[in-house]
């Protein structure tokens, strides 16, 4: 297969071309260069915020185009310049509404589309990607959308899916603590880089059509700490922090400085994370079990050289730890064993 890769050189983007390379593919891989290319690419230098950025890789047919873009006037181009038998558009779980569902499937309502070409901020990815995916839904050529869920493994700069496994592989206090939010239920899903990657290819190959979500199984915040405390292996334990006294120190949700990953205190994303994958997983995404996809984003944290960008830093860790065993502090009312 003649395959063409609109990135390629930054975490899903290399381990689509990783695949692709294994899989005895052509493959070409048009980018800005900041991050070299993996060995075997045919790597094409251009901006893609330039209107003729394309013109390089638009004389020939590819057999499938890959584009990971956020920006619809990135995608517009795309289809108004490149020549391919069929498109495999990667988006995010952020084209549904907002809500408190878990498990929603493709039909759950999308948020408006973006008519700009371009985001205004990070407030426009939602509606930007859905911009992105009509287009290549309406190119007249079969597309695969993939609607990812929270991606992690081996690259994950955010530190999304490797805070955990790294917070309990180094404990700040002498008892093996891990401060942890005391949602225990809350729901989570995580799609390997790997799996995912694989799966994109294989969906270029066989030009799956039609809108696909693609994480991996949903399972509790229990089990996923329960999971990183394995692979953290020191032998650390989780201590429940009360969600109210999380809101009086300022820990954020989700991910970002200061802040617990995975987890959101909103009553109306209780699900955001998670989905339906049935059409996927029947088309041939396989998800390796969590622990896999933690140890990767554990050797991740591992070699990081500067700050984290998400979870807690070792004096802020402390400063919950601290904070919940003050005299007066009232414990939480739930009891909960991680992994139950």
């Amino acid at each position: 297969m003649e395959l063409l890769l609109l990135g390629g050189t930054a975490f899903l983007g290399r381990e689509v071309a990783r695949a692709a390379l294994a899989g005895g593919h052509d493959l070409t891989c048009l980018a800005r260069g900041t991050a070299p290319a993996p060995g075997g690419v045919t790597l094409v230098t251009a901006d893609r915020d330039q209107d003729d950025a394309l013109a390089p890789v638009s004389g020939r047919s590819w057999d499938a185009v890959v584009d990971l873009t956020r920006q619809p006037g990135h995608a517009r181009r795309a289809v108004r310049d490149l020549t391919t038998a069929h498109w495999v558009f990667v988006s995010s779980a952020n084209v549904y509404v907002e809500g408190p569902e878990v498990d929603r499937d493709e039909g759950t309502p999308l948020v408006e589309p973006l008519e700009a070409d371009l985001m205004s901020g990070m407030e426009d990815y939602g509606a930007a990607k859905v911009a992105c995916e009509r287009a290549f839904a309406g190119s007249g050529t079969s597309a695969t959308l993939v609607r990812a869920g929270l991606i992690g493994g081996p690259g994950d700069l955010s530190a999304r899916s490797g805070y955990w496994p790294w917070r309990f592989a180094h404990p700040v206090d002498g008892g093996g603590q891990v401060a942890v939010p005391d949602d225990p239920d809350f729901p989570c899903a995580l799609v390997d880089v790997r799996d995912l990657a694989a799966w994109i290819v294989a969906a270029a190959q066989e030009r799956l059509d039609g809108p696909f979500n693609a994480t991996g199984p949903t399972t509790t915040l229990a089990g996923v700490l329960a999971e990183a405390a394995e692979v953290g292996g020191s032998g650390s334990r989780a201590r429940p922090i009360p969600l109210e006294l999380l809101k009086e120190l300022g820990v954020n949700p989700w991910a970002g400085p200061r802040s617990m990953p995975l987890w959101i205190d909103v009553p109306g994303l209780r699900g955001f994370a998670t989905m339906d994958t049935a059409r996927a997983r029947a088309a041939g995404l396989v998800c390796r079990p969590l622990a896999g996809t933690l140890r990767g984003a554990l050797a991740t944290e591992e070699e990081r050289t500067g700050p984290r960008p998400s979870g807690l830093t070792d004096d802020e860790e402390r400063e919950v730890l601290a904070a919940v065993g003050r005299p007066g502090r009232t414990p939480s009312v739930r009891r909960h064993t991680l992994g139950s």
